[in-house]
């Protein structure tokens, strides 16, 4: 079997076009992301996500960001609408972690329903009260224990619905001061606060298909951000532990400046497996690819390792499982 591209790309509507299908034919992304431009209807989502797999002629990973609160794509009156996961577990109190599962288990639910098979999420970010309002309230929490609890939770409902969780953002977003997707955050905490708080959770997960990095630059650990760095990189791997696939945030948020096909041979050769490219033209998209290249040996059986993760759901009962939750979560699926 030839190796993948190493890249996950976008489409830019409801369905693919034909310039859109012959050029991912040839580029053979390893995966595909969907925004909310993607989605109308569940039978549209559902086609459009066999279009894809068609288009690379495998049962290719598709992802989507649907953590709830502000970051999810597909939403009311044709799913359900959630809280901020911040505000979720403070409700739930000590029963954040089953909470937090059943939430994400639903989520699981209705992704697998329309053909997609991975999500973003757990967000292992260790909140402060300095984090940034784009990240905060999508967190789990101010203690690294909480937080890597929960995340673990919501890491085994997603599997346990066959849906690949991707851990992020790698190695902690949380001390960020700005918004990555505007301008490029810089942490200067000490190392030994980093390993202590910031890069716990990450470690305790570290055993999950995905991970995602952080554009973010550790003053302490290197003068680049994280996606462009082999020095963080290397301690993703060496030091953290987390043995998974690695996609980078975003290549074309403004965090990072400079040519598209650049930052991409950059963050492969820093060490990601995979470039993610998101919201930009067909031409870009073609940069990306071509600059990613393909899977390296490496990257390839991490690839393929984290295929074969994904499992089929067992039977659940959905509405118990809503039960459930409004009976712990002090509040209804819905908000």
């Amino acid at each position: 079997m030839s190796r993948f591209g190493a890249t996950i790309l976008d489409a830019e509507g409801l369905r693919l076009t034909a310039e859109e299908k012959a050029f991912f034919r040839d580029a053979d992304p390893f995966g595909f992301i969907l925004f909310a431009r993607n989605v109308e209807s569940p039978e549209q989502l559902a086609a459009l996500c066999a279009e894809m797999r068609e288009a690379v002629g495998r049962e290719a990973v598709i992802t989507i960001d649907q953590e709830g609160g502000r970051v999810q794509r597909l939403r009311a009156p044709l799913w359900r609408d959630w809280a901020p996961p911040l505000e979720q577990v403070e409700r739930a109190g000590a029963e954040a972690e089953r909470v937090m599962y059943l939430r994400y288990r639903i989520i699981a639910h209705e992704l697998r329903a329309v053909g997609i098979d991975s999500n973003c999420a757990p967000l292992v970010d260790v909140a402060t009260t300095q984090t940034h309002p784009f990240l905060r309230n999508r967190c789990y929490g101010e203690s690294a224990e909480t937080v890597a609890r929960i995340g673990r939770a919501v890491a085994e409902a997603h599997l346990d619905g066959g849906v690949l969780p991707v851990v992020k953002h790698t190695p902690g977003h949380g001390r960020a001061q700005s918004d990555s997707h505007l301008e490029l955050p810089r942490v200067d905490a000490v190392k030994s606060a980093l390993q202590e708080v910031d890069f716990m959770p990450f470690r305790a997960l570290c055993d999950m298909p995905f991970g995602m990095t952080a554009h973010v630059v550790y003053e302490a650990l290197d003068t680049g951000p994280a996606t462009l760095s082999p020095v963080v990189m290397a301690m993703i791997r060496d030091e953290i532990g987390f043995g998974g696939l690695i996609m980078s945030d975003d290549i074309s948020m403004k965090a990072l400046a400079g040519d598209l096909g650049d930052l991409s041979r950059e963050a492969i050769a820093a060490g990601c497996d995979v470039v993610l490219h998101c919201n930009g033209t067909l031409g870009e998209k073609r940069l990306v690819a071509e600059a990613a290249g393909r899977m390296g040996e490496a990257a390839q059986t991490r690839a393929e390792r984290a295929l074969a993760a994904r499992q089929a759901p067992g039977e659940i009962d959905i509405a118990a499982l809503e039960a459930e939750f409004e009976a712990l979560a002090k509040g209804a699926v819905d908000g």
